[in-house]
């Protein structure tokens, strides 16, 4: 069950949030809302869409159904979908890794430079 924090804010500081994997989630890729809550009254979290606006960056590995710990601030590790410069605004690019913007939902820029498949660091919006 989630946890009870009186109006107006629903998480607190909402940093990081715990919720519901609808789908399989790889480590350090985007993920976004899927739904409702779940049954057990967890936000449900499945990979972004490519160009897609994203809920946060998925802290470890989680089947469909675990829960998933989700970074919603501050600098982030993201696997790289293609090499990224440095100051660069990106967006989700597929499978949730993260691309250089282009004609998707800006969701952060590039604190360094990245490579392919390498660990971006990004500062999340």
């Amino acid at each position: 069950m989630s946890t009870s924090i009186p109006n107006p804010r629903v998480y607190a500081p909402g940093g990081d949030v715990t919720a519901q994997a609808t789908a399989a989630i790889t480590a350090r890729r985007f993920v976004a809302i899927s739904g409702n809550r779940t049954a057990d009254g967890n936000l449900a979290v499945a990979p972004a869409a490519a160009g897609a606006r994203t809920f946060g960056v998925a802290k470890h590995d989680a089947n469909n159904g675990e829960l998933v710990g989700v970074a919603r601030d501050g600098v982030v590790k993201v696997t790289a979908g293609a090499a990224i410069a440095a100051g660069a605004d990106v967006e989700v690019g597929t499978a949730g890794r993260v691309i250089t913007a282009t004609s998707g939902k800006v969701v952060g820029y590039a604190v360094t430079a990245a490579t392919n498949n390498s660990d971006a660091e990004i500062a999340l919006l």
